[in-house]
């Protein structure tokens, strides 16, 4: 599989694109605190003296996935606020979630998990600012599309599409409706910028994009948009929108199974570790040793040498080492570990997430575990989608929101949990429920951001999420939190434009 480097390939042409982001074309996102979503006039006219040719064209599209990979905290751009990508998302996912916490009750960082995030909450205006920033680049390549060549632009179109629906996908299951911006935008053009457009009406867009993404992308990439990948993508969002279309996804992951040539590793650890391998889908590759290709992610989930801002970042709550305990089989050692103190008791309260280990991690040492000389510049991949989530949203698909006995959804859940090392016979239901598929996510998928939506697709978000509040004594919880607020920034530049989720 070819390892595509974002920034490096078509180097010279990439290192433009970045003097255009920066110099101009905030119809991308600008880095100033007082402007984010308002676009300066000049840029179109940047934009028309950028995209001449092919390789110009495809600059633009690395220039998206840069925005995806985002900004590692530890670089020294981090002293001006830009965008972290998808670096910061465990905190918006994983931390309003069952799985993790923080370990510290201080910093804007553990109003996640406390359910208390506000408007002006750093991280999550950072998050929005982000996964806006792919989709104005996204519009941008597309606006210039018909300067590649002839045979790329229904590949190089149906990429950006999918790139920007994948933004909009997590848009929305967290904040909502969010405004549905699809063109290039002038400055003047405040009501298409801040109107916020209703949840289907964005679903819509999503399909549509991803339909594009079906038809004209092939599987050459695993760092960048596939034909699996936006298959995987549909199928999730069939399974996520207000009217599921439980058919359409069920099609979709049969199509990836039969036809991908995808398949399991053998080794659940090789998954995170041996990267784009037979598993993987779509990544986002980093690279370690270089603080412009790093992610400090993985440092951050550490907390026994502080490696990380904090003392620890996704310390592992106790239900869900329980979970792991019964039902993760060989996927436990893999995912979490217990130091000091903690290692001895039957189910660690303070256990650290191990999943994706800085470069130079050494933990065989319960008492003194070490993360090498620069933990903070860690190399390890982002997974956005792979097989065994497919296998399960297969099962999740035939399931239509309730319990099975259809064999196909069950082989398709089998062969996780056997890959995991239990027993094709006698680990076999008779009947897949909910809360088996449910479970088999957790402990399968923790710490990859997914959970939280998961709780909201399969519709028990309030239920779980109120109780783990009322058991940890977060006492700020309400049906209301499961909506992060729209940035308080975004608000004041819409002048009453953009409205605000109740809280």
């Amino acid at each position: 599989m070819l390892i595509f480097n974002f920034k490096k390939i078509v180097i010279m042409k990439y290192i433009k694109f970045l003097i255009f982001v920066i110099t101009g074309a905030t119809v991308f996102v600008s880095c100033d605190a007082d402007e984010f979503l308002n676009p300066l006039p000049d840029s179109v006219i940047v934009a028309e003296t950028f995209f001449q040719t092919d390789a110009d064209v495809l600059s633009g599209i690395i220039g998206i996935y840069d925005a995806i990979q985002g900004v590692n905290e530890n670089t020294q751009s981090s002293s001006i606020r830009f965008n972290r990508g998808v670096q910061l998302e465990y905190l918006l996912t994983e931390h309003r979630s069952d799985n993790t916490r923080s370990k510290t009750l201080e910093g804007s960082r553990a109003d996640f998990h406390r359910y208390i995030v506000q408007a002006d909450n750093i991280q999550s205006e950072d998050y929005y600012q982000s996964m806006y920033e792919i989709i104005f680049r996204a519009n941008n390549v597309l606006q210039y599309i018909n300067n590649a060549d002839a045979g790329n632009i229904n590949k190089y179109t149906a990429e950006a599409k999918f790139l920007r629906a994948y933004a909009y996908f997590n848009l929305i299951r967290l904040y909502g409706a969010v405004p549905l911006v699809t063109r290039v935008v002038t400055s003047d053009e405040k009501e298409l910028l801040f109107t916020r457009v209703d949840v289907a009406q964005v679903y819509e867009q999503i399909v549509l994009d991803l339909q594009e993404g079906v038809t004209y992308l092939d599987n050459t990439y695993k760092s960048r948009a596939s034909k699996a990948a936006a298959q995987g993508m549909l199928a999730k969002v069939y399974l996520s929108q207000p009217t599921p279309n439980y058919a359409g996804a069920q099609q979709l992951c049969e199509d990836i199974v039969n036809t991908a040539g995808l398949s399991l590793q053998s080794n659940f650890s090789d998954v995170f570790y041996n990267e784009l391998n037979s598993e993987i889908i779509f990544a986002i590759q980093y690279f370690s040793g270089n603080p412009d290709e790093s992610q400090g992610f993985s440092s951050e989930f550490t907390s026994y040498s502080r490696q990380g801002r904090q003392d620890g970042l996704n310390i592992v709550n106790p239900n869900l080492a329980a979970d792991f305990i019964a039902y993760g089989g060989n996927r436990t050692a893999a995912s979490y570990a217990a130091f000091g103190d903690d290692a001895s008791l039957p189910i660690p309260e303070d256990a650290e997430v191990i999943k994706f280990l800085p470069d130079g991690s050494d933990i065989s040492d319960t008492n003194l575990p070490t993360y090498g000389d620069q933990p903070g510049n860690a190399g390890n991949d982002w997974i956005i989608l792979r097989y065994a989530d497919v296998l399960l949203m297969h099962a999740e698909a035939i399931m239509a929101g309730g319990d099975t006995a259809n064999s196909d959804a069950i082989d398709s859940y089998m062969k996780v949990k056997v890959r995991a090392g239990f027993d094709a016979i006698a680990d076999r239901p008779a009947v897949l429920t909910k809360n088996d598929l449910l479970v088999e996510r957790r402990v399968e998928l923790a710490f990859e951001n997914h959970r939280f939506f998961d709780l909201l697709r399969l519709g028990v978000a309030h239920d779980v999420l109120g109780a783990h509040a009322t058991l940890k004594g977060y006492t700020s919880y309400n049906i209301r939190r499961l909506l992060l607020p729209i940035p308080a920034r975004e608000i004041n530049l819409s002048d009453g434009l953009l409205t605000q989720n109740p809280q």
